[in-house]
C-alpha cells in the first residue's frame, strides 16, 4: 500500500511539472488545472500543445486571438463581470439612428465679381507725369490716381476750336440763305448746300467735344481759350488699389494696365461641388466655410448661384455662395476654404460622443454581442470607425467592418476600457 502511495505521488509531480513546462507558470490553479495538466501532458508526448486559459472571478481582461491573418497583431477581447460593470460606470445600448444635418464637403477660393475689380486704363497714350496713390490705398470712384502728357492732346483742342469757329460761320450763313429764300432772292441749291454743310459740322463738333469729355477736359473751358497738356486718370470703382506696373516717366499705352482696383464688400466664395453630390445642392442652402490657413477661422453664407457646366475635365460644377459680413473678416480674394454645404437632415447611425475613443489617430467603440445578463461576464471588442457630422451630443459614425445583428456598443465608459486594453497589450508584449 505505502508502495502504491510513493508510486502515485511521484506520476502526480511529473505531471505537474509538464504543465507548467508547456504552458507556463499557472499560480491560480486549482484541481481543474491538475485536469488540465494531466491533459497537455498527453497532448505533448504526441507533439500537439493546445492552449485553452480560463480566468477566475476577478473578470481580468483576456487575449482573444480572432485574427486569421497570418502574422496581424491579434484583436484583444475584453471580458468584464458585472460587478466590474457597476463599479466603473459602464453603460451599454444598441446601436441607433438619429435625424442629423447632412453636409456636402467642398473646397474652393475667394473670388470678387466681375463688376467689383477694374483695371486701370488710359484712352490715349502719354507719358506719365505723376503718380498720386501707393499699393494698397483705398480709393474712391473719380479720384485722381496719376496725370500723363501728350502733344496730342493740344492737337485734338486746336482742332476742336477751329471746328467750333467753322460751325459758328456755316450757321450765321445758313441763316442768311434763308432769309434770301424766304424773300426770293435767293436760290435752292445754295440752300441745300448750306444746309448740309451745317449738319456735317454739328456732328464734327459733337464728336470732337465727345472725345474731349472722355478725356477729362472741358469743353467749355476749351472755347474760353483755356488750353491743357495734361489729362488726370480716374479710379473707375472704389476699392483699394493692387498691383501698379509703371513709374514716373512711364509712357502709358492703350491696352496696357496702370494699376488694379479691387473692391472687396462684395467678396465671395468659389466651391467646387462634384457630380456624385450636386443633386443635393440648392440655392439658398446654408454654408459654413473654413478659411485652410487663418486658423481655421468659422464663416457663414449662403448659396446664391450654380453654374451649369463642368470645369475642364474634373467633373466638378462652380457652386457660387455669398459670405455674410464679408467686410468684417479682413477676407482677399484668392484664399483657399473649406465648405461644408447643410443640405438637410437625414438618419444615419450615430453613436453618444462618449462612446467614441480614440486611439493612435483613428477612432474607436466598443461593442458587445451580449445584452446585460445578472450572472454573466460581459465581452467586449474595439471596432474602428469613420466619424461625421456631430450634433445634439451624438455623433455620425460608419464602421470599417460589418457589425453583426443586435449588436450592442458601450455608450459610457469606453474610456476605460480603452486603458483597460491598452495595459493588457502591455502585458503581453
Amino acid at each position: 500500500m505505502k508502495s502504491k502511495t510513493i508510486r502515485f505521488f511521484i506520476g502526480s509531480s511529473l505531471i505537474g511539472m509538464i504543465v507548467l513546462s508547456a504552458c507556463g507558470s499557472n499560480k491560480g490553479a486549482g484541481p481543474a488545472a491538475g485536469a488540465d495538466g494531466k491533459e497537455s501532458a498527453t497532448g505533448s508526448a504526441k507533439g500537439s500543445a493546445t492552449d485553452s486559459t480560463k480566468d477566475n472571478a476577478t473578470g481580468s481582461a483576456k487575449d482573444n486571438a480572432v485574427n486569421g491573418r497570418e502574422g496581424s497583431k491579434p484583436r484583444i477581447q475584453l471580458e468584464l463581470s458585472q460587478e466590474q460593470i457597476r463599479a466603473v460606470g459602464i453603460e451599454t445600448g444598441p446601436m441607433e439612428q438619429k435625424n442629423l444635418h447632412a453636409v456636402v464637403k467642398a473646397s474652393g477660393q475667394l473670388a470678387v465679381p466681375p463688376q467689383n475689380k477694374a483695371d486701370v486704363n488710359v484712352l490715349i497714350g502719354g507719358i506719365l507725369r505723376s503718380i498720386r496713390v501707393l499699393e494698397g490705398q483705398t480709393v474712391r470712384k473719380g479720384q485722381v490716381l496719376a496725370t500723363l502728357e501728350n502733344t496730342e492732346l493740344i492737337k485734338l483742342q486746336q482742332e476742336y476750336l477751329t471746328g467750333k469757329n467753322q460751325f459758328a460761320y456755316t450757321r450765321e450763313e445758313l441763316t442768311r440763305q434763308k432769309e434770301l429764300s424766304d424773300a426770293g432772292a435767293g436760290t435752292g441749291k445754295n440752300l441745300q448746300q448750306i444746309r448740309a454743310n451745317y449738319n456735317a459740322e454739328t456732328a464734327r463738333l459733337l464728336t470732337m467735344e465727345r472725345q474731349l469729355l472722355q478725356l477729362g477736359i472741358d469743353p467749355v473751358s476749351v472755347a474760353g481759350g483755356h488750353i491743357v497738356s495734361q489729362v488726370s486718370v480716374t479710379a473707375p470703382i472704389a476699392g483699394t488699389i493692387g498691383h501698379i506696373t509703371v513709374n514716373m516717366g512711364t509712357y502709358a499705352e492703350t491696352g496696357k494696365p496702370l494699376m488694379q482696383i479691387i473692391d472687396n464688400s462684395q467678396i465671395h466664395c468659389d466651391l467646387i461641388v462634384y457630380e456624385k453630390d450636386l443633386f443635393k445642392v440648392k440655392i439658398g442652402q446654408k454654408v459654413n466655410f473654413i478659411l485652410t490657413n487663418q486658423n481655421n477661422q468659422l464663416i457663414e453664407g449662403k448659396i446664391y448661384g450654380i453654374n451649369k457646366s463642368f470645369e475642364d475635365d474634373s467633373k466638378g460644377i462652380i457652386v457660387h455662395a455669398i459670405i455674410e459680413g464679408a467686410n468684417t473678416h479682413k477676407l482677399i480674394p484668392g484664399m483657399y476654404v473649406t465648405a461644408l454645404i447643410d443640405v438637410g437632415n437625414q438618419q444615419t447611425m450615430a453613436v453618444p460622443a462618449d462612446a467614441l475613443v480614440r486611439s493612435e489617430g483613428k477612432d474607436y467603440i466598443f461593442i458587445t454581442q451580449e445584452e446585460k445578463k445578472v450572472d454573466r461576464s460581459v465581452a467586449f471588442t474595439k471596432t474602428e470607425v469613420v466619424t461625421g457630422e456631430s450634433e445634439l451630443g451624438y455623433v455620425q459614425v460608419t464602421p470599417l467592418s460589418g457589425l453583426p445583428e443586435n449588436t450592442w456598443i458601450v455608450k459610457k465608459g469606453a474610456f476605460y476600457l480603452l486603458s483597460m486594453e491598452k495595459a493588457k497589450g502591455d502585458e503581453d508584449e
